[in-house]
């Protein structure tokens, strides 16, 4: 199904033969086939995962963090040392068990066993996507096992083809069961709850358009950390000496208590009682403030200092087991506030459904009326014996609907469910995140299409869409399979829609087509998410990868896979031809600028886009419909707030300021004033003019360090290396710090008389180094090696040995230092900038320019440097060695809490926290709604955007916001409208025909070219000029074959009350307008 590994793959093969073969002979014995049962590979497998040994004999899982490193960011090591010791059984292994199964194999989990009585068929095939047409007949688990096996070959996937025994699920931590019936599931529920330990149970079905979830995690079940946020701190200004005492705490961030939070005391000044690590509760709980219930009347007066940090304290949840809690659900959890008395209903129909398979042996028909009307007395009959509890009215129709397509199992359902699932596992296995309590339940009725379905349109047509076609008929699988749809990025979302369109059947026919495109190429950290790779992809292009393992999965994919990033670069491999062309455009993209340029472009060509995006356990999903909604880019997130620069060079308060600094620090070192050098020394007389001309203080900077570089600085041996970076350390570590303490010492004090040491500032004190100090000498030997590699000079094998390391750097001479007066520290946090303008600027550069000049001569001929780009992702390039050094010197410096090496990696290397489970409920809710994009004829409010956080859980879905109407005299208009244009207009006539609409264009322009402002008297000459004429002459631009258009930019205000005025597009074949005072010419 997937790309086979190239090197050594016949052994592969022979030896999945030979395994597939042992197992058939199991099957015959035992009607039991295991690859290899958890008791019996436990050591195998904790060796796979990495299994430390430790002093006292205790076992414990050893992450490997380059797989793991997105994963380890939302969940931390202790959660995945938890889901590397639990034992998992997914039962059912059809379209859900088997997202569910992969989402868990990619998570990590110790073992997971699959259990299915049943064969493939035809029909599973548009769900199961380790299935093919060569595994009908075979028993599913058997056929999903090899398959599934290689998403991680550290995870132990087993398999039982029998009957299932309620005892058999003691070998379990976690039991997930997709098709069981209700009378078997309430039993082995039942076991699982008295069990000692109780066994996590989770039931999950997907019915058609229709999905369920039950959660019982036992009698008693502990949640260690809710929501996966790390505790609230803040900073603290004051505290009264109260009953009850006011904290004020710094305006430089806004505090996220909640009232009867609890909250311990650090660093406190004054009012030491409160640094006793008690847990204090607080209310009245404000931006900046907050009132502790405690009376600090006889405490100690606050002086200063001091951080409040939020308690987090352990949730115990009491399950109820599923003979109970059908009987009294309780609350549901809802998802779409537009069909809040939906759950109790589908709560009734899926009790209905499991009746009506026990009395007829099958599920209803689709489009069986008979069948519907027999269900739905089912269900009239269960809501009758619940007395006051029962439902006042029953809605027959959404019965009907839920009966028809009830053998179904969607993929995008699957998808979406087996994300949920997935996660609910997690949390059984670890205490991370809040379970679901209890019941879930959820539709997308609306996704079906607008006009009715006749039986006829849903009969199966022996192929393998079938199940689909039960449930959206033949007429909506036909134009699935002859969409055509721009995917862009083939990342972890990019994978599962892949999946999710081969299943779905979309873009498999001649007549569709599916465009892919991502100009990224493979990496280890990928493979833990991105499944369609495998390890022997590492290095290769995602979009050919991806695409060939689409295919795989289904031969009729038309898929093709450019390597380009879509940009205003590549317009013209995706030209206008190529997007007049699309039904769809699906973004599967990991930043805004991407998203804004392909919103962009669907908003000039009228394309639906569907937008989703994950952060952690977090997903949402947008709706960009043509005329029915708003744009991507009509709402924007308020940018990031960003550390004043004079706070992160010599104020920092917090590890992210010291992390920054010193990841500015490496690519200033180790890449830019290498790169600044190589420019200089491939052509020394260009370089010196481009500095006189810049004449500034970045150029006088930019010289200091080249030359620094190459002279005071320059290494030629390993030995040099090791004294450049002790010589680092005590500039960066100590000099530094005794230079800012003797500029601003400990009672200095504002121009307004208060302190200057005043929170949020933090007194520094400067380190004393010592070779016998493990991370002093752990950055001196990042350092050095580092060092070698930009001056090409070879690492010796002891580099990394610590005692000679230790031995070599004693022997550095370290000068002393003395502070200097008059030294200006930047303390403006506006400042943009540490270096400081002179007026003798042009002398100093020329004196900089003669002396390097000097230094070229001497150097070796064709002396080059070796820049080193940053890269987080190796743990053997040193590369976070160095930043995790250099930061947590820093924060000692400043008594900060120091990070390890992954917290480092996370922060410095800004990674995007990211698990498969939020990634597959994303890509499934997209698909959802691509079935009503490609049926058409929807309503805004049959679409949904969604935000989900899973680890709450929450779900919250809601019609998408529709266009800005903008209103001019008595004519209205959206992002969405054009107006039309007769002829190839001059200036003159272009300007008339926007003033025969009561508007003033007084500026026109093309790219940084003016070609009208109502300003400038000479521009009066152009007025009968052809506007195509015009962007020819004064832009210079000439219109490639590949584009109809010219990008200009127009300035239009109100004839009569001089407003700006945003206008929609106009389209003539010669000139476009849009929605920002901008038209394209054709």
């Amino acid at each position: 199904m997937l790309p086979r590994k190239r090197a050594g793959g016949a052994e592969i093969e022979k030896d999945k033969a030979a395994l597939n073969e042992s197992l058939a002979k199991k099957t015959k014995s035992d009607c039991t086939i295991s690859v290899e049962r958890p008791s019996e590979m436990e050591d195998e497998n904790g060796q796979a995962n990495g299994t430390k040994v430790d002093a006292h004999g205790n076992k414990h899982a050893e992450i490997d963090e380059d797989l793991h490193s997105r994963q380890l960011a939302v969940y931390g090591r202790e959660t995945m040392r938890r889901l590397f010791a639990s034992n998992v059984l997914v039962s059912g292994l059809q379209g859900l068990g088997a997202e569910i199964a992969k989402n868990l194999v990619l998570a990590g989990v110790k073992s997971i066993t699959l259990h299915d009585e049943g064969n493939v068929e035809l029909w599973d095939l548009s769900g199961n996507f380790f299935l093919s047409e060569e595994d009908i007949g075979k028993n599913r688990a058997l056929a999903c096992v090899a398959k599934l096996q290689e998403l991680n070959n550290a995870v132990i996937v087993s398999t039982l083809s029998g009957s299932l025994s309620k005892e058999q699920l003691s070998n379990f931590q976690i039991v997930v069961f997709t098709d069981v019936s209700l009378e078997k599931a309430i039993e082995y529920d039942d076991y699982c709850h008295n069990h000692q330990p109780p066994i996590c149970f989770i039931r999950s079905e997907v019915r058609g358009l229709f999905g369920s979830v039950f959660c019982d995690f036992g009698p008693e079940f502990t949640v260690f950390d809710i929501d996966g946020v790390e505790p609230h701190t803040g900073i603290i200004a004051s505290i009264s000496n109260d009953s009850p005492a006011i904290v004020s705490c710094v305006e430089d961030e806004r505090i996220e208590f909640q009232d009867g939070d609890l909250v311990i005391f650090s660093e406190v000044e004054g009012m030491t009682e409160l640094n006793d690590g008690k847990p204090r509760k607080i209310k009245n709980a404000r931006a900046y403030s907050f009132i502790l219930e405690e009376d600090t009347t006889n405490f100690g007066e606050y002086k200063r200092g001091g951080i409040v940090t939020q308690v987090k304290e352990p949730k115990v949840l009491k399950f109820k087991p599923l003979g109970e809690a059908l009987k009294d659900p309780g609350e549901f959890l809802l998802s779409d506030f537009s069909k809040f008395d939906r759950p109790p209903l589908l709560h009734l129909a899926f009790q209905a459904l499991d009746k009506f398979r026990h009395d007829m042996g099958r599920f209803p028909v689709a489009g069986s009326d008979d069948d519907a009307q027999q269900l739905i007395a089912c269900a009239v009959s269960i809501n009758e014996g619940l007395g006051d509890n029962k439902m006042e009215q029953i809605d027959k129709k959404m019965l009907q609907h839920f009966a028809s397509g009830s053998r179904a199992i969607l993929n995008p359902m699957a998808a979406m469910f087996g994300g949920i699932v997935g996660q609910e596992v997690v949390k059984a296995c670890s205490g991370k995140f809040h379970p679901l309590f209890q019941f879930f339940y959820f539709d997308s009725i609306e996704s079906l299409p607008v006009e009715p379905l006749v039986p006829s349109d849903l009969k199966p047509l022996s192929c393998r869409y079938d199940a689909q076609i039960s449930v959206f008929g033949s007429k909506l699988q036909k134009k699935l399979e002859e969409a055509k749809v721009f995917l862009v990025g083939s990342g972890a979302l990019g994978c599962e829609f892949l999946k999710n369109l081969a299943l779905m059947g979309a873009c498999c026919s001649q007549k569709g087509k599916l465009t892919i495109t991502d100009d990224d190429v493979i990496e280890k950290s990928n493979l833990s998410r991105q499944f369609l790779f495998r390890d022997w992809n590492i290095g290769q292009a995602k979009s050919t990868v991806g695409a060939a393992a689409a295919m795989s999965i289904n031969p009729s994919l038309n898929v093709q896979a450019p390597q380009n990033r879509a940009s205003p670069e590549t317009e013209n491999v995706f030209n206008d031809a190529f997007w007049e062309s699309l039904d769809a455009i699906i973004n599967a993209l990991d930043n805004v600028t991407a998203r804004m340029y392909i919103d962009c472009r669907c908003l000039y060509f009228q394309k639906p886009l569907l937008e989703s995006g994950t952060l952690g356990a977090k997903c949402n999903t947008q709706m960009v419909i043509p005329h029915l909604t708003e744009n991507y880019g009509a709402s924007r997130d308020p940018p990031e707030k960003q550390a004043p620069m004079c706070t992160v060079h010599s104020f920092p308060h917090n590890i992210d300021h010291c992390l920054t600094w010193a990841r500015s620090e490496f690519e200033g070192l180790l890449e830019k004033t290498p790169n600044e050098v190589n420019t200089f020394l491939s052509n020394p007389g260009a370089y010196a003019s481009s500095m006189r001309n810049a004449g500034d203080a970045q150029a006088r900077d930019l010289l200091e360090h080249v030359l620094e570089c190459l002279v005071k600085d320059t290494c030629e041996t390993f030995q040099d290396c090791i004294s450049w970076a002790r010589l680092r350390f005590e500039d960066y570590f100590t000099n530094r710090v005794k230079q800012l303490t003797f500029t601003f010492p400990e009672d200095a004090a504002t121009s307004t008389g208060a302190p200057f040491w005043s929170a949020p500032k933090r007194f520094p004190r400067p380190l004393q180094f010592s070779s016998s100090d493990p991370s002093h000498l752990q950055f001196i030997m990042a350092a050095s090696i580092l060092r070698a590699e930009i001056f090409g000079i070879s690492i010796p094998e002891w580099a990394n040995n610590a005692k000679k390391l230790a031995d070599a750097v004693d022997n550095v001479i370290v000068p002393d230092f003395q502070p200097k007066s008059g030294v200006k520290i930047v303390t403006d946090e506006k400042a943009t900038s540490l270096s400081t303008a002179s007026i003798d600027d042009v002398a100093v550069i020329n004196d900089l320019i003669a002396r390097l000049e000097e230094c070229a001569k001497k150097l070796p001929p064709g002396f080059r440097m070796n820049p080193i780009q940053f890269e987080k992702d190796d743990d053997t390039n040193y590369h976070m060695d160095f930043i995790a050094g250099l930061a947590n010197m820093r924060a000692r410096n400043y008594s900060i809490q120091e990070v390890d090496k992954l917290k480092a990696k996370f922060i410095a290397g800004r990674i995007i926290p990211a698990i498969a489970t939020s990634t597959a409920m994303a890509t499934g809710l997209v698909c959802l709604e691509l079935y009503k994009v490609l049926a058409g004829a929807h309503k805004l409010e049959d679409y949904r955007n969604t935000f989900a956080n899973l680890a709450l859980p929450l779900f919250s879905m809601a019609e998408p916001v529709p266009p800005k109407i903008i209103k001019h005299r008595d004519m209205s208009w959206t992002v969405w409208d054009r107006w039309i244009v007769k002829g190839d207009l001059t200036l003159r006539e272009l300007l008339q025909w926007l003033k025969d609409k009561g508007l003033c264009a007084y500026s026109i322009s093309s790219g940084t070219s003016l070609l009208y402002n109502s300003m400038f008297p000479k521009h009066k000459d152009r007025m009968d000029k052809k506007i195509v004429d015009l962007v020819k002459e004064v832009a210079k631009v000439e219109v490639p074959p590949y584009r109809r258009h010219v990008d200009l930019v127009v300035a239009c205000e109100d004839e009569e009350d001089g407003s700006d005025v945003d206008i929609p597009l106009v389209d003539e074949c010669s000139i476009w307008f849009n929605f920002l005072h901008r038209f394209w010419i054709c």
